[in-house]
C-alpha cells in the first residue's frame, strides 16, 4: 500500500492519487465481484465494460480534484467509456450500487489522509450519481418517444388496414400483453388528455390498450390481459362493459365500439366498423354512449359502408331466407303494416298467434327482435338490402354489363 505524509500540498496530493489509481481500480473490481452477485453473473465482455466505467470514475475524480469546475463534463464522460448496450443491461439501481462500492473502496484507501479529500470524494460521488440519473432519464425519455411513435404507427396500420408482415413484431416490441379477442373503441379526445390515467384505468379492468390520438379523434385498441392475482373463476368483462367503464377518459360526443375480432392482427376489421359508426352516429338521435357499431348498421349502410351492407345481409336476410320463406314473408308484412299483429294476420290469412310465433322464431334465428322500433329499422334495412342484392341478381349483373356494347 502506498502511503503519503499527513500534510501535502495539492500538486503532491494529485501525484499521489495518480500513483494509486491503478490499485484503486483493481480493488474496486475485486469488491464488485465479492459483493454484487449481478456483476459476477455478467458475461466477461460486460464485466470488462463495467470495470472501464469504474476506472473512468476514479480517473475522472482525480481530474475533478484538480479542477472542480469541470464536473458537468467529466461526470458525463464516465458513462461514455462503456458501450451503449451496457445501458440496456445494467439498471439504474445497479449503477448506483457500482458508484457506492467505488466510493467505499476509495474512502477506505484515503482514511486519515485529510478531511478535504474525503469531502471531495463525497461531493464528487453525488455529482456522479446525478449524472447517472440523467443518463438513464434521457434513455427512458428516448425509449418513451420511440414507443409512442411505434404505437402510433401500429394504431395507424390497424385503422388503415395496411397491416404487413412486420406488424406482429412491432406489436411485440410494444410489450402487448393482450390475448384472445380484440375490439376497437373510437371517440373524441378530451381537452386535457391524460394517457397514463387511461392506461391505469384499463389495467384495473384487466385490459391492455394501444392508444392513438388523431387530432380530435381518440382510438383505443382493446385486448384482455392477464392480471396478477386474477383467478380463473373470475369472469372476464365483455367489451361493451369495458367501453362503458373507460368512457370517462374520452371527450364529449359519440363513442363507438367495434365488434370483437379473434386477435390483434385482425383488429382492422373492428376498426373499420367503429370508424364507420363514429362517422354516422349523429344520425341516431338517441344513440347511447357508448354505442356498438353493429347497432348503427342502418346508418352505416345508408352512408355507403359496404361492410355494414354485407353484415346486414349475411347476419339477417340470408339466415332467415335459408331457414324459412314464411319467416321472411311474415317479417316483411309485419314491418310494412306498422308492426301491427292484426294487420299482418289479415294480410297473411293466419291467426295473430301464428304471427307472434313466427316473430319469436325470427328473434331466435337472428337475435334481433322485430317488435322494438330500433331493431325493426335494422331488420327492415336488412330485408331491403337482401332483396336488392340476392345471389341471382348478382349473377345476372356481370353478364348484363358484358353484353353492353
Amino acid at each position: 500500500m502506498v502511503s503519503r505524509p499527513a500534510q501535502m500540498d495539492k500538486p503532491e496530493t494529485l501525484a499521489w492519487l495518480r500513483r494509486i489509481s491503478g490499485d484503486l481500480a483493481s480493488a474496486t473490481i475485486k469488491r464488485l465481484e465479492d459483493t454484487l452477485p449481478w456483476y459476477a453473473e455478467m458475461p466477461p465482455a460486460r464485466r470488462s465494460a463495467v470495470g472501464l466505467v469504474a476506472q473512468a470514475g476514479i480517473s475522472s475524480f482525480i481530474q475533478w480534484y484538480d479542477d472542480p469546475t469541470s464536473t458537468p463534463w467529466i461526470a458525463a464522460d464516465i458513462f461514455a467509456a462503456a458501450p451503449r448496450e451496457l445501458l440496456r443491461s445494467v439498471s439504474l439501481t445497479q449503477t448506483l450500487q457500482l458508484i457506492r462500492v467505488t466510493v467505499e473502496v476509495t474512502e477506505e484507501r484515503l482514511v486519515g489522509k485529510g478531511d478535504d479529500l474525503r469531502e471531495g470524494i463525497l461531493l464528487y460521488s453525488r455529482d456522479v450519481a446525478f449524472a447517472a440519473a440523467d443518463v438513464y432519464a434521457r434513455a427512458a425519455e428516448a425509449r418513451g418517444l420511440w414507443d409512442a411513435r411505434l404505437e402510433a404507427l401500429v394504431v395507424d396500420s390497424i385503422l388503415t388496414g395496411e397491416a404487413d408482415e412486420e406488424l406482429p413484431s412491432r406489436i411485440a416490441a410494444l410489450g402487448w400483453h393482450g390475448h384472445g379477442e380484440v375490439a376497437v373503441l373510437v371517440g373524441t379526445t378530451p381537452p386535457l388528455f391524460d394517457v397514463d390515467q387511461l392506461r391505469r384505468s384499463a389495467r384495473k379492468l384487466g385490459v391492455d390498450v394501444l392508444i392513438g390520438v388523431q387530432g380530435s379523434r381518440l382510438v383505443l385498441v382493446l385486448g384482455r390481459a392477464e392480471l396478477p392475482g386474477r383467478t380463473d373463476d373470475e369472469p372476464e368483462l365483455p367489451f361493451p362493459e369495458i367501453a362503458k367503464r373507460l368512457e370517462p377518459g374520452f371527450g364529449p360526443g359519440y363513442l363507438v365500439l367495434g365488434p370483437a375480432v379473434p386477435a390483434l392482427v385482425d383488429a382492422s376489421q373492428s376498426a373499420r366498423a367503429s370508424l364507420a359508426g363514429f362517422a354516422v352516429a349523429r344520425a341516431w338521435r338517441n344513440a347511447p354512449r357508448p354505442v356498438e357499431a353493429d347497432d348503427l348498421l342502418p346508418e352505416r349502410a345508408l352512408a355507403g359502408d359496404p361492410l355494414a351492407k354485407q353484415t346486414l345481409v349475411e347476419r339477417i336476410y340470408r339466415p332467415l331466407q335459408s331457414h324459412s320463406a314464411d319467416l321472411v314473408t311474415t317479417l316483411w308484412s309485419y314491418l310494412d303494416n306498422g308492426r301491427s299483429l292484426e294487420a299482418t294476420a289479415r294480410e297473411l290469412f293466419v291467426h295473430p298467434n301464428t304471427v307472434r310465433y313466427r316473430l319469436k322464431r325470427v328473434s331466435d334465428v337472428i337475435g334481433w327482435d322485430a317488435t322494438g322500433p330500433r331493431e325493426a329499422l335494422i331488420l327492415q334495412t336488412a330485408l331491403i338490402l337482401g332483396s336488392i342484392g340476392t345471389d341471382s341478381t348478382r349473377r345476372r349483373l356481370p353478364s348484363a354489363r358484358r353484353a353492353t356494347p
